[in-house]
């Protein structure tokens, strides 16, 4: 990644819907080369924040400039930012290898030139063979492998990706996550991803920015972000228990969360069920003031019984900041 000022810049950005505030002075920047991701709950303003970025929607204040440029209020045709959404919207009559050629040819590049794009973006996109297929003969993962092409193809300077596996089976997901984000790398090509999905978010960024209701936190390496949530909301938003502390609430992941023998140092819950989970077990417990806590273990221990009581503890934990 450079160390030269950052390709785009996000400052004080805010949005509203109908009047009502949708985003609150949102400001970041994205390094050339960089995969960010934007990481938050259902509602919490992420595609109205691309939307505002492509040119879709106009902020109500703020700045958004691209290699020094201030363009916000740039046609979205003129930014050089391109928007994928999780419907990959291929032009139905057109054949894989002319979907991905349209915006190529739609710039007046030479055909050989056009030739040599595509031809790449296929063979990065595990598409050789495809070429001639038309988007109703292509599995949901083929048709976001196309749609990644196509947005490639046209060499954006910016790629905005809105959850493009939300509709994809569970199988194929981790499959594409690792496919887009090598692709992407080779392409060097920088780049914002939105979802909701932690495990996605944090495997995909090279920084990663939690937005809680349309407020945007500092964007940090994603290893950063998991180990030290900071606040009791992001803390439960990354999988934490969510617990009272000597001096104040931390968090405990349900990996670190233990049944002790009566009698010891902790909090009394009950068994609300239990069953297996892959290599591993989990556990849901209700506290004696109604908080649900989840605790994994390893397999082939004895599952609880549902309503049996148990004293939890635990050893490791991270200080968190009340909402």
């Amino acid at each position: 990644m450079s160390s030269s000022r950052p390709l785009l810049e996000v400052q004080d950005l805010s949005s509203a819907w109908d009047g009502v505030p949708v985003l609150h002075r949102i400001a970041f920047d994205l390094p050339e080369g960089e995969l960010l991701v934007l990481l938050g709950p259902n509602g919490s303003g992420k595609t109205t924040l691309l939307r505002c970025l492509a040119g879709l929607e106009t902020p109500t204040a703020g700045r958004i400039t691209l290699d020094g440029t201030d363009i916000t209020r740039r046609p979205a045709h003129r930014r050089g930012i391109a928007l994928m959404f999780q419907d990959p919207a291929l032009f139905a009559h057109r054949s894989v290898y002319e979907n991905i050629a349209y915006a190529p040819l739609l710039q007046r590049r030479p055909r050989p030139e056009v030739d040599d794009t595509v031809g790449r973006l296929i063979e990065l996109l595990h598409l050789s063979g495809f070429e001639d297929r038309r988007p109703n003969q292509l599995s949901g993962g083929e048709l976001q492998r196309v749609a990644l092409a196509r947005t490639l193809a046209a060499r954006p300077r910016v790629v905005l990706l809105d959850e493009p596996f939300a509709s994809i089976d569970v199988e194929l997901r981790a499959e594409l996550r690792s496919e887009f984000r090598e692709v992407l790398r080779a392409s060097g090509t920088s780049a914002i991803h939105v979802t909701h999905d932690r495990e996605e978010g944090l495997f995909l960024g090279d920084r990663v920015a939690l937005l809680f209701d349309g407020v945007l936190e500092v964007p940090r390496p994603s290893a950063d972000v998991f180990a030290h949530p900071g606040t009791v909301r992001a803390a439960r938003f990354l999988g934490y228990n969510i617990l009272q502390g000597p001096t104040g609430p931390v968090g405990v992941l349900p990996v670190d969360l233990r049944a002790r023998p009566s009698g010891t140092p902790g909090i009394d819950a009950t068994v609300l069920v239990a069953g297996s989970v892959g290599n591993g077990q989990e556990v849901v417990l209700k506290t004696t003031d109604g908080q649900r806590l989840e605790m994994r273990t390893a397999g082939g221990e004895d599952l609880p019984t549902p309503g049996t009581r148990v004293r939890l503890g635990w050893e490791r934990s991270v200080p968190l900041t009340p909402d």
